[in-house]
C-alpha cells in the first residue's frame, strides 16, 4: 500500500481514482497530476516506482493544498466568520445551516447533538 501525504492509498486502483482519496484532490485535480507527470490512464497504484511516488508527492505539495494545511485554513476561515460576526459566522457557532436551508422539518441532525439554545434564560 502506497502511503502518499497522509492517506493509504489502494494498490490496484488506477493512479486517477486513487489520487481522488486524498483530502484536497478531486478528480479533475487527479487527472491534472497524472497529465504533469505523463502517466498512462491505466497505471495502477502498485505498478508506480518509488521515483513516480516521490514525483507526484513534490507536485502536489507545490501545487495544491492538501490534507492538514486544507484543514487548518478552513478552520481558520470559519474562525474568522465567527469572530468578525457575520451571519455565516453566527450560524457556524449555533450549529445550524449556513446557505438559507430550512430548518424547521429539516436539519434535525446538526441540531441533534447540541443542546445549547442561542437565548438561554436563567
Amino acid at each position: 500500500m502506497s502511503y502518499i501525504l497522509g492517506t493509504n492509498l489502494v494498490p490496484n486502483e488506477q493512479v486517477e481514482i486513487a489520487l481522488t482519496r486524498i483530502f484536497g484532490l478531486g478528480p479533475k485535480k487527479a487527472i491534472q497530476v497524472c497529465a504533469q507527470l505523463g502517466f498512462n490512464d491505466n497505471i495502477r497504484v502498485n505498478k508506480l516506482t518509488k521515483y513516480q511516488i516521490d514525483r507526484i508527492i513534490k507536485i502536489i505539495s507545490q501545487n495544491y493544498l492538501v490534507d492538514l494545511e486544507l484543514a487548518r485554513v478552513i478552520q481558520r476561515d470559519i474562525k474568522q466568520l465567527m469572530s468578525i460576526g457575520c451571519y455565516r459566522g453566527f450560524r457556524h457557532n449555533a450549529g445550524l445551516p449556513l446557505r438559507g436551508q430550512r430548518t424547521h422539518t429539516n436539519a434535525k441532525t446538526c441540531r441533534k447533538f447540541r443542546n445549547v439554545s442561542i437565548n438561554q434564560r436563567s
